[in-house]
């Protein structure tokens, strides 16, 4: 297809930090199936600078007026992600290394003493303290392990083993959140593409063991960098935009993440722009993606490359920073002139993100060449216990400390509780508990494992994680629908576990093959809609109970109903679609299967 999206021309002012309108962008042709329109994009790779001197470097790193900017450790190759430790130790990520290492100030002259390696594994990134306990990721794995008093860590013990693959975007970070469960940031494997894996382009939620991981939002090309807003407990993210859809285009996102919601990508970018290389599943247009997508709360440059991002509770800066965050932008390479090589603030007012500013500038820099060139391409951000700023690039492999001249600001952090506003469901019944069935007599349900016997393991998540087959006879007159519920009441939390929630069946099928496919909209059988399972995916997602447990009991209900639809759209809740089959349902049946799970996937 040919594809034009003419460049917005944005000056690097403040309005230019505010998301443009998708009007301004002045498509050409048409977007949908058949787009039409041509897209115009750049390669501008700066060169790499060196400057050996502190005073000379920092000298070129610009800040607010009455902020000082110092070398903290510098050759250290490629620091990413820093965490700061109770103890006010600090520690960054590196991830060509496969590394942690530890910087500690023991002499309080403002440098690290050195650099000691505390973990390593291959293409370790996120790090996360939560009191006396590190948490680590890589691509696939996620660890913990206790800080010893001299804030090395204990033996490294792997609790998660199988996040998705990362292809593109395998900087995997995570966080703990006020509720007290593991955040990961899981990006997609493209750039733009519909990833098989439903745990792509997301943020997931498990508890602090590893277990009950769930998604928590979708539609998140790539969120490097979030935290917890510290008065409102609101989880905020930057998300990395689609490259190739122009020099202005798409912004980059800072998004309020909550549970359950999707933020558009593939499909959909910025303030419900549609991308035209992009269509989503058959039966579903640009335009309903778009609406079922939640808009980002404001936007930054294109292709600025958001890494991470902290907010800042210290009060060693001016008493206008609290609760502001501060992020990463690593810098662009495909964008004229580039954009990014910089730590950006963002303001918050009562607990609300109202724009960008810049906070640290001179990263990038035009040599009389005009060539550009870079001093370093920010990564990590983190506050200490003094209420610093620590900052970290990785390609000369420096980490700066940010503070401000004024001693009469000069205290220590008091960090407060941040509010929880995560609300899990509340424990119910199963399905066919709930609902009142006009007629008395039951469907008789069939599948591939026996009344009350085990589930083979290609049925399983850790199997193929494939749909078993169902059939089922015994409709009452005057069906004209049915509607698929898969429950699991022995889980403890969401109880029950929604495994599949499919309606909207056409009232001449009596039986579904195995394997159905995780889409929305099914053109076979037609018309066919799926719902969000406990997972947070669309479709069927397999048992999965904790190692240990006795085996679970999962309850394939099917119910008939005398309407021809719920009038839902495909993705619905288990209560959106329980609470439309009110009055509507004639009868019942189920088949229940147990599963075991007794050692982890390989």
């Amino acid at each position: 297809m040919n594809i034009h999206l003419h460049a917005l021309l944005l000056s690097v002012s403040a309005s230019a930090l505010l998301l443009p309108s998708m009007c301004s962008a002045q498509v050409r042709g048409e977007l949908g199936r058949a787009s039409d329109v041509v897209i115009q994009g750049s390669i501008l790779e700066p060169e790499k600078l060196q400057v050996k001197d502190d005073a000379k470097l920092t000298d070129l790193i610009k800040a607010p007026e009455g902020f000082r900017v110092e070398v903290f450790a510098r050759d250290l190759i490629n620091p990413r992600m820093l965490a700061v430790s109770d103890k006010g130790i600090v520690y960054a990520t590196r991830r060509s290394v496969g590394d942690v290492i530890m910087l500690k100030d023991d002499d309080g002259d403002g440098k690290a003493d050195g650099a000691v390696t505390v973990a390593s594994r291959p293409g370790m990134h996120g790090i996360a303290f939560d009191g006396n306990q590190v948490f680590l990721v890589t691509i696939h794995d996620v660890y913990t392990a206790d800080v010893k008093l001299d804030g090395t860590f204990g033996p490294l013990k792997r609790i998660i083993n199988d996040l998705p693959d990362a292809g593109q975007h395998a900087n995997r970070t995570l966080g703990i959140g006020p509720d007290g469960m593991l955040y990961i940031g899981s990006g997609s494997t493209c750039n733009e593409c519909q990833d098989d894996n439903s745990e792509n382009a997301t943020v997931l939620r498990s508890r602090k063991d590893g277990a009950a991981r769930s998604i928590f939002a979708s539609g998140l090309r790539n969120t490097i960098g979030f935290d917890w807003e510290p008065t409102t407990g609101a989880l905020y993210g930057m998300d990395h935009g689609i490259d190739w859809l122009g020099d202005e285009v798409q912004v980059e996102e800072l998004n309020r993440i909550e549970q359950g919601k999707k933020y558009g990508w593939p499909y959909v970018y910025g303030m419900s722009g549609l991308n035209p290389r992009m269509d989503p599943p058959e039966g579903i247009t640009l335009e309903d993606w778009a609406k079922q997508s939640t808009e980002p709360v404001l936007g930054y440059t294109a292709h600025s490359a958001p890494m991470q991002m902290a907010f800042y509770e210290g009060k060693a800066f001016p008493p206008e920073y609290q609760g502001d965050a501060f992020i990463a932008m690593r810098g662009s390479w495909n964008r004229r002139p580039p954009s990014g090589y910089e730590i950006v603030r963002v303001n918050f007012e009562n607990g609300k993100p109202v724009g960008f500013e810049k906070f640290l500038e001179g990263f990038l820099l035009q040599q009389e060449n005009g060539k550009y060139g870079y001093l370093g391409r920010p990564t990590g951000v983190a506050v200490g216990k003094d209420g610093s700023l620590f900052v970290a690039e990785d390609s000369n492999g420096t980490i700066y400390k940010v503070s401000y001249s004024s001693a009469a600001t000069e205290q220590s952090a008091d960090v407060g509780t941040i509010p929880n506003v995560v609300n899990d469901m509340p424990a119910s019944k199963i399905a066919i508990d709930l609902v009142d069935a006009k007629n008395s007599d039951a469907i008789a349900v069939k599948s591939p494992f026996d009344k009350d016997g085990p589930i083979p393991l290609q049925y399983a998540a850790d199997g193929d994680n494939a749909s078993p087959a169902i059939e089922w006879s015994g409709a009452p007159k005057g069906t004209k629908s049915f509607v698929i519920i898969s429950d699991d009441p022995d889980a403890a939390k969401p109880k029950p576990f929604t495994h599949w929630l499919a309606y909207d069946i056409p009232a001449a099928t009596t039986k579904l093959r195995e394997g159905i496919p995780g889409t929305p909209i099914l053109q076979e059988p037609k018309g066919m809609k799926q719902g969000a399972n406990s997972m947070g995916s669309i479709g069927y997602t397999g048992p999965k109970p904790p190692i240990g447990d006795p085996a679970h009991h999962y309850h394939f209900q099917v119910f008939a109903l005398d309407t021809e639809t719920l009038g839902l759209e495909p993705g619905a809740k288990r209560d959106a679609v329980l609470k439309a089959m009110e009055a509507h349902v004639l009868g019942e049946g189920q088949i229940v299967g147990t599963f075991e799970r007794k050692t982890a996937a390989k």
